[in-house]
């Protein structure tokens, strides 16, 4: 991994991490923590247009309110839309937590 990618990976997650809005942070940062390194360049820049989107149009889309913008949807959106239910378990694996609780 290069420099550059390494630094771009760290920011994303920073970004993910420190949305503004506590409820998107819980699922874009731990979806980022367990898949941007292994994302395309091209799902990277995806990723980086997704969390350019206002908190609460993604967290709609996000949680199936409302449908992604055309431009938005896809599989990556399809990715983190699905990731939501592994939130709680990702979370654990991030605190090291094995026993739930």
């Amino acid at each position: 991994m290069t420099i550059d990618r390494d630094a771009r990976l760290k920011k994303l997650r920073f970004r993910a991490w420190r949305r503004g809005f506590r409820e998107a942070d819980l699922i874009l940062g731990p979806f980022a923590d367990k898949h941007v390194s292994s994302l395309s360049e091209a799902e990277l820049d995806h990723f980086e247009a997704i969390l350019e989107v206002p908190d609460h149009d993604l967290y709609a889309w996000i949680v199936g309110r409302e449908e992604p913008s055309p431009q938005f949807a896809g599989p990556l959106m399809d990715r983190i839309k699905a990731f939501r239910f592994e939130v709680p378990e990702a979370i654990r694996d991030l605190r090291g937590d094995d026993h739930g609780g």
